[in-house]
């Protein structure tokens, strides 16, 4: 009998030793073909237009939930029924995302800024969830979460077309169009934030951004909110030396306790106006109170203004003596934005290793991201209350973002700097 040879070795062993299954298609003991878990995710994925107009409805209910549960409140003991408090409630809620509002002798456009908060955040929720459900959370495709975004602006701009449509009147009115396009901008912006925000993507650009560009972003995103606390404070400080003049005005509304309730949660709603409107006027280029006059620190030109506690806080003189050092409000808090900034980028480096001239071009740069954030705040901050001499209120925008961007580059240069030279070994 013949010796066995390698080739029969070979041959033997490829029949006793079991071939793998392919990973892609694993076998099972009934010879069918296992789905992997990730195809199964992917195939039972809800299509994109439903998810989009779940998720966009859902914020628009919970923001109109507020306002209804608002005029709701304002409206108990008058005579206003149920499809009152809803035509109002759905007025008041097209009028925070900037649709304006028109009524039998007056046309209104002053959007509630607290509100229109509330509703950026929902609509920032929608774009994060919807772009979730199609996985936007962990692809690397920017298209996924712009597809969730144009997905939730289109549902959104329909819910906005459909409550215009639905409480047009004689007496109250919004043109469904013009709601169409403004609630789809809206969500639209608000969708691609919160679907940017959530992707893998966009986290990806970011980490790849120059550190000039990082650290310039960051201090002037840090000094437009110290500068917009400074206005909020100054709007606080003159509310209270003002308060009892705010009382008054608010007892001439002969309407019952949730008549002036309402009122009050009307002031209230308007409050961040009135921080970016101080917020200006520490800047120095003010804000219109009406066509032909305009608050300024060293100049105020005013007239009749309506009965609303909230504008018994407006200045009826220029500054003078101690309040001047308000005006110095916006450099101070541009300096500390960048000492906190540059504290920041000297500890994380753990030596003197950054430079002054990196540290100086960071806060210049901050300058025009600052003013612009402003700027923005002053375009949404402002409208009119009125066809006649109310159609102007508020600042105006690029004479808001020049004088922002000019301040906050000076005093982060100065913060760069100073903190720099005086930086102890140590710290």
């Amino acid at each position: 009998m013949p010796a066995p040879t390698d080739d029969d070795a070979t041959l033997a062993t490829r029949d006793t030793v079991p071939v793998p299954a392919p990973r892609s298609e694993p076998a099972t003991s009934g010879g069918t073909r296992r789905v992997p878990a990730a195809a199964r995710r992917v195939r039972h994925r809800a299509p994109l237009a439903l998810s989009a107009a779940i998720a966009s409805g859902w914020a628009a209910l919970t923001s109109y939930s507020l306002m209804f549960l608002v005029v709701a409140v304002g409206g108990l003991g008058s005579s206003l029924s149920l499809a009152d408090v809803a035509r109002f409630a759905s007025a008041a809620w097209l009028l925070s995302h900037g649709v304006p509002l028109t009524t039998a002798t007056d046309h209104i456009s002053l959007a509630p800024l607290v509100v229109t908060a509330l509703c950026a955040w929902r609509v920032v929720r929608a774009g994060v969830h919807a772009s979730r459900s199609q996985g936007g959370n962990k692809s690397r495709r920017v298209r996924t979460a712009v597809a969730a975004a144009v997905a939730v602006a289109i549902c959104y701009a329909g819910w906005g077309t459909l409550i215009a449509a639905l409480m047009t009147g004689p007496d109250l009115a919004a043109h469904p169009p013009r709601a169409a396009l403004t609630c789809g901008l809206f969500g639209l912006v608000g969708a691609l934030a919160g679907a940017l925000r959530s992707s893998r993507s966009a986290r990806a650009a970011v980490a790849r951004l120059p550190l000039l560009v990082k650290d310039a972003i960051r201090v002037g995103v840090v000094a437009a909110l110290l500068v917009v606390a400074t206005g909020a404070g100054t709007a606080g400080l003159a509310l209270a030396v003002h308060g009892g003049d705010a009382v008054d005005m608010l007892d001439g509304f002969q309407t019952g306790v949730f008549g002036q309730a309402g009122v009050t949660l009307a002031c209230l709603a308007y409050l961040p106006n009135l921080t970016v409107w101080a917020t200006s006027y520490l800047l120095g280029p003010g804000f219109v109170v009406g066509v032909g006059a305009a608050v300024t620190p060293w100049a105020v030109v005013s007239g009749p203004l309506p009965g609303l506690p909230i504008l018994a806080a407006l200045p009826s003189a220029p500054v003078s003596g101690p309040s001047a050092v308000l005006v110095a409000g916006p450099l101070v808090a541009a300096v500390l934005a960048s000492a906190l900034a540059t504290r920041r980028r000297l500890r994380v480096s753990g030596s003197r290793a950054v430079r002054l001239p990196m540290l100086i071009w960071s806060g210049v740069l901050a300058g025009p991201v600052a003013g612009a954030l402003l700027g923005v705040a002053a375009f949404v901050s402002r409208g009119g209350l009125g066809d006649g001499r109310m159609a102007e209120l508020g600042p105006v925008p690029w004479l808001v973002a020049l004088c922002a961007a000019g301040i906050v580059s000076v005093g982060t240069v100065i913060g760069a700097a100073g903190y720099r030279g005086v930086r102890p070994r140590d710290d």
